[in-house]
């Protein structure tokens, strides 16, 4: 809880941790007024599902451009613009008044959230390489916190009746507390480098980092996704307990964020995302036991595992030698991005034609693929 201290008493790391929890909230509540928009508009599951595709696009889009915008502008402008980005654009989606101005806004929506995502986490980078500090996981664990609250948001769809007002009082909040504290990080720049020439070998942890980064955020998004349905088809839980393991992942998620810096302070990167994989694999080892409490048991110690995992590998993906921060994160986030995205329709693809549980021996398989990544890191990332 170190840095969750640093983070809450210090206005200087306060700043870029907010704007992790703004993200969230901004995407946190456009995804409750899903089912309002569809309706709004009158279509179908396979046309919405087409739409938020263009939410994607728009993050991916963005990716091969972020890192030279970032570092012309510098970081800390660039984090400041990303927010800025952001809040206007989240309106756009619930003010569409038709279905092809929803995928323009969903992709401008998409494009400004990618933006401010490499932004943030190059912002901290910085700040803990200049300042020889660790907050990256506590940040994220603002990230998390963020979702929270714009959960807790939800309660006001019936009394407001608007999503339009909604979405501008969550902007508002949004806006309001970045205006207040951007100015403690908009001058920060983004440390020189000297560059090397470009080689296989200097390229190799990035590809490894994005090789964990790919299957790590796939596997969230994989359990997000499919562990109410495992839990209901086959581990045969009663009703009550369909979301318990969402929820225990997400709780160990948040809370191992908070306490993530302060064990990696002590073992360092690399070994806390070995350790990370080590938790996943035996929380997929109780889940596949289909107990039901034990498999409750097991999603919540996946979230512990993988609460360090893309912390970790942002920060060393921005410490590696010879590349720049930003060009070295945006590349792990487009990597995490496209298995997030991937990940769980082809889960879903293997359990229409095998079973569920097949794909939780896929997932244990990709824990183990990402233990074996962590020991073969450059040792320049460390």
């Amino acid at each position: 809880m170190k840095s969750l201290k640093l983070i809450l008493t210090n206005s200087r790391y306060f700043g870029p941790s907010w704007v992790f929890a703004s993200l969230n909230i901004l995407f946190g509540t456009w995804a409750i007024y899903i089912p309002t928009v569809k309706e709004a508009l009158s279509i179908d599951k396979s046309q919405l599902g087409f739409a938020i595709f263009f939410l994607s696009l728009g993050v991916f889009s963005i990716f091969p451009f972020a890192s030279a915008i970032i570092n012309k502008t510098g970081v800390g402008k660039a984090t400041w613009h990303g927010v800025l980005l952001s809040c206007t654009a989240a309106m756009l989606p619930l003010m569409a008044p038709s279905y092809y101005s929803l995928m323009g806004a969903l992709f401008i929506f998409g494009a400004s959230n990618g933006f401010t995502d490499i932004a943030m986490n190059t912002l901290v980078t910085e700040l803990e390489k200049k300042d020889k500090v660790k907050f990256m996981s506590a940040s994220h664990g603002f990230f998390s916190l963020g979702g929270v609250l714009a959960g807790v948001g939800s309660f006001l769809i019936g009394p407001l009746g608007n999503p339009v007002l909604h979405m501008g009082i969550a902007v508002a909040l949004v806006f309001v507390v970045n205006l207040i504290f951007h100015k403690k990080y908009v001058s920060q720049v983004a440390e020189t480098i000297e560059k090397e020439p470009f080689n296989l070998g200097l390229f190799k942890p990035i590809l490894l980092l994005g090789l964990i980064s790919f299957v790590a955020m796939g596997s969230e998004g994989a359990i997000v996704d499919w562990s109410g349905l495992y839990l209901m088809e086959v581990s045969v839980a009663p009703e009550a307990l369909w979301g318990a393991g969402f929820l225990g992942f997400q709780i160990t998620m948040t809370l191992g964020r908070f306490l993530g810096d302060g064990v990696s302070a002590k073992m360092g990167s690399v070994k806390m995302v070995a350790l990370g994989a080590g938790l996943a694999m035996i929380g997929y080892v109780l889940v596949l036991t289909t107990n039901t409490y034990l498999a409750i048991t097991g999603f919540a110690l996946s979230g512990l595992g993988f609460s360090v995992m893309v912390p970790e590998i942002f920060r060393i993906g921005g410490n590696v030698k010879g590349i720049e921060s930003s060009q070295g994160i945006a590349f792990i986030a487009g990597t995490g991005y496209a298995g997030f995205l991937c990940a769980p329709p082809i889960l879903g693809f293997l359990a229409e034609s095998y079973t569920l549980k097949s794909s939780f021996w896929l997932l244990l398989g990709c824990a183990l693929l990402i233990l074996g990544a962590s020991f073969r890191l450059n040792k320049r990332t460390k």
